[in-house]
């Protein structure tokens, strides 16, 4: 999946395009489902996942399947965290 940064809300200089990268391609991360049921809105999936230097991430994102637009980014909370490490360490 590309991803697209083109007008971009999010601040590249706190986050590095490499890290968004590896959170979409960390096999551990956890994905969430869409926020809406409606076809016709736009909609968001939900990231969680840790980058090559470990950096714990949460992501808002769309797709269309080909390409990847994040809408915002963040480090997780502790409580996000915890839940991502007991998810890794479960399949791990």
């Amino acid at each position: 999946m590309e991803l697209d940064l083109s007008d971009s809300p999010l601040d590249l200089k706190a986050f590095k395009p490499h890290e968004l990268e590896e959170i979409f391609e960390d096999p551990f991360a956890l994905r969430f489902l869409p926020d809406v049921d409606d076809p016709d809105i736009e909609s968001r999936f939900y990231a969680l996942g840790r980058t090559v230097g470990d950096r714990h991430l949460f992501l808002s994102f769309w797709t269309d399947g080909k390409s990847a637009r994040v809408i915002a980014a963040r480090e997780m909370t502790e409580s996000e965290k915890r839940f991502y490490q007991r998810n890794y360490g479960e399949i791990k």
